[in-house]
C-alpha cells in the first residue's frame, strides 16, 4: 500500500469513522526509532502519548484537534528535511503547521512538523523584498516593513502565518490594487519528499515554482519564501458597524457602491452575531451588527476619506471608525479575533453581487433570523485580483467579482446544525456562483475531490503532474490534498 492510498482519504473519513480509527493505520513506532529522530533533530521530538504532545500540536481554529504519531518541532530547514527522511523511512505521511489557523481535517497517524520557532524576517529595503521563515505571522512583517515605508500583501488578520497564508494565494486588504500574496512571492525554499533542501524560483524549477504558489502544501514543507513588499507607510482604512435592523439598506447600499470604486479600495461587509462579552463595547454587545471593511491605498488620502463618505448614510452607525492609519495597523479594518475559538467556516465565489442576491442572502442570514452564525462576508474581488501575476502561479478564483463566506461556532453541541445552517446560506448564493474556490477560503471539504474542484481543470492537471514528479508517494497528503 502505497502513502497515498494510506493517508491521503483516511484524513477526510474522519467526520464519518472517528480519529480512533485514523491512529490505527499508523505503524507502531518503536522508541529506539523515536530516540534516533531525537538524535537529528535540534527542536523538541514527542511521540504519541508523550506529556506535550498536545500542546506542541494545538490549533488557532480548536474545533480540529491534530492526533499525530510523532510530533517535531523544527528550528531550521535542517530539522525538517530530518524530519521527512525519518518519515518517509518509517511509512508516515507528513503534515506541518505554523500557527493552526488553517487546519482542514485532523492530520491523525501523521509525522507532524510544526514550524513556530522558525522566526527569522529579513527585510532588504532597497529591493522591497523580504525573507521570512516559516513559522512567522503577518504582524512580524507588517512591523518590520513599516519602518521603510514598505507593506506587506497582509490579510485579515495579522495574527495568521505568512507562508500558508501565500502559498493558498492570499487575500488581503490591499488585493484590489496589487493582486493575491502569492503573487508577490519571487522565490521558496523547500523541503520535498526526498529530504532535499531546495531554493526554487521561476528560473530555476518554473514547474514546481508555480505549483506551490497556489497548490498549497501538496509538494512539500516551506521552510522560507522570499516575497515583494509595497511601497505603502499608510492609508484610509477602518471599519464601520451598523445596526442589524438596517441591513437591508446597508447592504444594497453597498452592493451599488462598491463597484464604482477604483482598483485603490478594497473592501468588504459582514452580517455579524455579536456575543455577550463584557469586553466588547456596549453598542455591540450581543447584538446582531453589519461590519463595512473599507481600505484605501491610493496616494490621495482625502480621496480616500471622500470615497466612503456616500456609505455613512447608508444606516444607523452604532461604532467605528475610517481615516488614516499605519499599515501595522490594518487589524483594524477586520478586527478579527485574536484568542483562539472553535469554528465551522467555508466559502464560495460569486460571478454577480445583485439587488436578488443581497434579497437571498438576507432571507438565509439576515437580522431577523435566530441562526447559530457568527459571520456572513462578502468580499470585493475584481482590479489586480482577476490579472494573471507577473509570474504566472496556480491561484485559481480570478474570473470571480465577490467571495461569499460562512463563519459558525465550531462547538460539538452545534456539530451537525451549524454546518447545515453555513451550507445553506451558500446554497443560497448559488443562483450566482462561479466556478472554482480561493483555497484558503475553502474550510471545511468533503475529501479532495472538493479540493481538486478548486481549480479549473487544466490547472488542475498540471498541479498533479507536478505532484507525481516531486511527491508520487504521497507523502504531503494532509490539510489541502487533491
Amino acid at each position: 500500500m502505497s502513502l497515498t492510498e494510506l493517508h491521503d482519504e483516511p484524513e477526510y473519513l474522519s467526520v464519518a469513522i472517528g480519529d480512533d480509527v485514523l491512529d490505527t493505520l499508523a505503524p507502531a513506532i518503536p522508541a529506539a526509532d523515536v530516540d534516533d529522530l531525537r538524535s537529528r533533530i535540534h527542536g523538541p521530538v514527542y511521540a504519541a502519548g508523550d506529556d506535550g504532545l498536545a500542546a506542541e500540536v494545538a490549533t488557532w481554529n480548536v474545533a480540529i484537534q491534530h492526533t499525530p504519531a510523532v510530533a517535531v518541532g523544527a528550528t531550521c530547514a535542517g530539522d525538517v528535511a530530518a524530519a521527512v527522511s525519518w518519515a518517509v523511512a518509517h511509512g508516515l505521511g507528513v503534515a506541518v503547521q505554523a500557527t493552526g489557523h488553517g487546519p482542514v481535517r485532523n492530520a491523525a497517524g501523521s509525522l507532524m512538523i510544526t514550524t513556530r520557532r522558525m522566526q527569522g524576517v529579513a527585510i532588504d529595503p532597497e529591493r522591497r523584498i523580504a525573507r521570512v521563515q516559516a513559522g512567522v505571522t503577518w504582524q512580524r512583517v507588517m512591523e518590520a516593513a513599516a519602518e521603510f515605508g514598505l507593506a506587506g500583501l497582509c490579510g485579515s488578520s495579522s495574527d495568521v502565518g505568512v507562508v500558508g497564508y501565500a502559498l493558498g494565494g492570499g487575500l488581503g486588504s490591499l488585493g484590489r490594487k496589487y493582486g493575491f500574496a502569492a503573487d508577490h512571492v519571487r522565490a521558496i525554499e523547500i523541503v520535498t519528499a526526498d529530504g532535499r533542501q531546495r531554493r526554487v524560483c521561476a528560473e530555476s524549477d518554473p514547474e514546481l515554482f508555480w505549483a506551490v504558489r497556489g497548490g498549497k502544501g501538496n509538494f512539500g514543507i516551506v521552510t522560507a519564501l522570499e516575497m515583494e513588499l509595497v511601497p505603502l507607510a499608510s492609508l484610509v482604512a477602518g471599519g464601520i458597524f451598523f445596526a442589524g435592523n438596517d441591513a437591508a439598506s446597508v447592504l444594497h447600499a453597498y452592493r451599488e457602491w462598491a463597484p464604482t470604486l477604483p482598483e485603490d479600495v478594497t473592501t468588504s461587509v459582514a452580517i455579524m452575531r455579536m456575543p455577550p462579552f463584557e469586553e466588547l463595547p456596549p453598542p455591540l454587545r450581543g447584538q446582531t451588527v453589519v461590519h463595512l471593511r473599507y481600505a484605501y491605498s491610493g496616494d490621495d488620502l482625502a480621496e480616500g476619506e471622500r470615497l466612503v463618505e456616500p456609505m455613512k448614510a447608508a444606516g444607523t452607525i452604532l461604532l467605528g471608525f475610517i481615516g488614516p492609519i499605519r499599515t501595522d495597523e490594518m487589524d483594524s479594518i477586520h478586527m478579527d479575533p485574536v484568542d483562539p475559538m472553535p469554528a465551522w467556516e467555508k466559502g464560495m465565489l460569486l460571478r454577480d453581487f445583485t439587488a436578488e442576491t443581497v434579497d437571498a442572502l438576507l432571507d438565509a442570514a439576515g437580522p431577523q433570523l435566530n441562526v447559530p452564525l457568527i459571520m456572513v462576508e462578502i468580499r470585493q474581488l475584481g482590479g489586480a485580483l482577476s490579472r494573471p501575476a507577473k509570474v504566472p502561479n496556480a491561484v485559481p478564483g480570478r474570473d470571480a467579482a465577490w467571495l461569499g463566506f460562512v463563519l459558525a461556532p465550531g462547538v460539538p453541541e452545534l456539530a451537525q446544525v451549524a454546518p447545515a445552517v453555513g451550507r445553506g446560506v451558500l446554497a443560497a448564493l448559488q443562483p450566482w456562483a462561479s466556478p472554482g474556490s480561493l483555497i484558503n477560503h475553502l474550510g471545511d471539504v468533503s475529501g479532495p475531490e472538493e479540493v481538486a474542484a478548486a481549480y479549473p481543470p487544466a490547472t488542475l492537471e498540471r498541479l498533479r503532474e507536478v505532484k507525481r514528479t516531486v511527491d508520487p508517494a504521497g507523502v504531503f497528503s494532509f490539510g489541502h490534498a487533491f
